[in-house]
């Protein structure tokens, strides 16, 4: 069993928001670049630059990380890469806003920043996510959030443009994470 908890509007008013706070947050988009997560983040950053591009007229450089070799979990279950890393140039000195689209323990985001340092020294790098589960394992801590929805570890979270949906749980016995 499964139940939205947001819909394809509410991401794009969620998305408009995290926006505005990134403008607010750096005082307009001067140095500020904009990377996906592989794979759910990737769409979401574009979505982001997009909402940017309407509110300063000019929008951020964009690109994507895949994260998935700097995991420090790679040796505890199956991985293959989820694509190549498309980053919009030399990252040394630029403001990185990494998106993604669900936080849960920390060790995506962990890797990802791992990732970034491939590619230069940022100033800084915050962190904007769509949904924020709780159940951290490592202490990172989001910048910019869609919804904080709290869930069980027996839940499973789906957050793409399209919405935002929960399932599994004590109702549901065939879904795992």
């Amino acid at each position: 069993m499964s139940s939205q908890v947001m819909s394809d509007a509410d991401v794009r008013r969620a998305l408009s928001r995290i926006a505005h706070e990134i403008v607010e947050r750096n005082e307009g988009l001067d140095n500020v670049m904009i990377v996906g997560i592989r794979s759910g983040g990737v769409d979401l950053a574009e979505a982001v630059a997009d909402q940017l591009a309407r509110i300063d007229g000019t929008r951020p450089a964009c690109g994507h990380v895949d994260a998935t070799f700097y995991r420090d979990d790679i040796a505890m279950r199956s991985v293959a890469p989820s694509g190549v890393s498309d980053l919009p140039g030399d990252l040394t000195g630029a403001t990185v806003v990494l998106v993604d689209d669900v936080l849960y323990t920390g060790r995506t985001v962990r890797s990802a920043i791992d990732a970034l340092y491939d590619y230069g020294r940022p100033k800084a790098i915050q962190l904007a996510v769509l949904v924020d589960r709780g159940h951290r394992e490592l202490p990172i801590r989001p910048d910019f959030v869609g919804k904080n929805l709290p869930t069980s570890r027996s839940e499973t979270v789906l957050a793409t443009l399209d919405g935002v949906t929960i399932s599994g749980g004590k109702n549901d016995a065939g879904s795992s994470l």
